[in-house]
């Protein structure tokens, strides 16, 4: 994989004037497997028992909360050497802290007579050999893995104080031979279902932030066009068609404007439409009309809005007002960097760097500065900061074939999602979600 034109005016001259292929052509297939790589400095040793039943279940929930907890970085799974245990089991403590376990996980799978199963579960404190509560879900089969995020989610929070990502869902494109597909799935890439088709190019998705709706451009039109499409009921709604370019989207945090850059005066700019629909407003300062400014990002407090933008003479990140007014400069390391992305707290800033012709994820603190290199790979693109802001999922190439990739913000655990064959790129991952059931 070469490396892709990140700045948008390049990206789409790409498509509109040469019709080069997204990516290789290859076959996608919804099921992953987790790869966790990498030693965490503060890892909580956890054992997960396999829940009672279980081996008559369509979804085994017991391996998938413990690839859920490994994957966030926080957690070690310890072996259980085929221990059965079910929420109603009291463990001996003595026996599971000799095991180095300082938490313990049990639970049952039960078919009911209607069909739905009946899911149970017990966290248990090893150390001090207390209960740290429990649920219960009846649920369908197609429900299993839901449930099985849900029980990651409660124990994530028990354990570490804060909300767990395991129940939020990623978007991302592929192409399989002619055809591209705009997918939605579980954040563990698992239970990927298709939100739309189309023999034409997909680029740029973007979750709303209630995780309703996915803006993206689609070159249906033979231009880049700008669409909302809802998760939901699978509708979708024509919003920027502008003479020109319509491109990279990116929501407001109140969900009622859509940052993009437009070319409908000459050059790539900025300006901000409102979901309604409308005439746009240009953001930023008038008189840069020979600037390439693109990739727009708003902070969570929505009053900064990040972009990338040549001005200086490469591509680099700057940002400015919602209001208006000038652009300060952010990124000075370096001649060459693109794709930002704010974390939740609006305190991290991550973003891919070229450096040597390697392309890879950095993080940087904007209280002071500091840079940190998260990846060795040399192809990344699309960081994406996970809801709780603990994890950024990014594309790379590893081993001569593209993949989904999530790491945590110290760099130490990285976690590869891979298909069994095709090319995955531009993920990004979605908002936290009320409880479904």
């Amino acid at each position: 994989m070469k490396p892709r034109p990140i700045l948008d005016h390049y990206r789409l001259l790409r498509f509109v004037l040469t019709g080069l292929a997204l990516f290789v052509a290859g076959v996608v297939n919804a099921q992953f497997r987790v790869d966790v790589a990498g030693v965490g400095m503060r890892q909580l040793p956890i054992a997960v028992a396999p829940f009672r039943g279980e081996d008559g279940s369509p979804q085994k929930l017991a391996s998938i909360v413990q690839a859920n907890l490994e994957r966030s970085g926080q957690f070690v799974g310890l072996p259980v050497g085929g221990v059965v245990l079910d929420e109603l089991s009291r463990p001996d403590f003595t026996s599971w802290r000799q095991k180095g376990a300082d938490s313990l996980l049990t639970g049952s799978v039960t078919r009911l007579i209607d069909g739905r199963f009946d899911v149970r579960f017990r966290l248990w404190d090893a150390v001090r050999g207390q209960d740290l509560g429990g649920q219960s879900f009846a649920v369908t089969a197609p429900d299993l893995r839901l449930v099985s995020h849900r029980i990651s989610d409660f124990v994530y929070e028990k354990l570490t104080g804060e909300k767990g990502i395991f129940s939020t869902r990623i978007a991302y494109v592929t192409r399989s031979g002619p055809l591209y597909q705009l997918w939605v799935a579980d954040a563990d890439g698992e239970n990927a279902q298709s939100a739309l088709s189309s023999p034409e190019s997909i680029i740029s998705p973007a979750w709303s932030p209630d995780g309703a709706q996915l803006a993206y451009v689609s070159f249906e039109s033979r231009k880049p066009v700008v669409y909302t499409h809802d998760v939901r009921s699978g509708k979708r709604r024509l919003l920027a068609n502008f003479r020109g370019s319509n491109s990279a989207p990116a929501w407001s945090a109140d969900g009622q404007t859509l940052a993009m850059t437009l070319s409908r005066d000459g050059s790539s700019q900025l300006f901000a439409l409102s979901v309604a629909g409308g005439e746009p407003r240009r953001l930023g300062e008038r008189g840069l009309s020979g600037s390439i400014d693109t990739e727009p990002t708003y902070s969570p407090d929505g009053k900064l809005i990040y972009f990338v933008s040549d001005r200086g003479g490469g591509p680099q990140i700057y940002k400015m007002a919602t209001t208006g007014g000038p652009a300060d400069r952010v990124t000075f390391s370096g001649s060459y960097n693109i794709s930002p992305a704010i974390s939740p707290d609006g305190r991290s800033l991550a973003y891919v760097a070229r450096a040597n012709g390697a392309y890879r994820v950095n993080v940087m603190d904007l209280a002071n500065g500091s840079t940190t290199v998260l990846t060795e790979t040399t192809s990344d693109e699309s960081p994406s900061f996970s809801p709780n802001g603990r994890l950024i999922i990014y594309a790379t190439q590893l081993d001569g074939r593209e993949a989904l990739m999530t790491v945590t913000l110290d760099g130490r655990i990285k976690t590869k999602l891979n298909g069994q064959s095709g090319d995955i790129r531009e993920p990004h991952w979605g908002p936290f979600q009320k409880q479904q059931f």
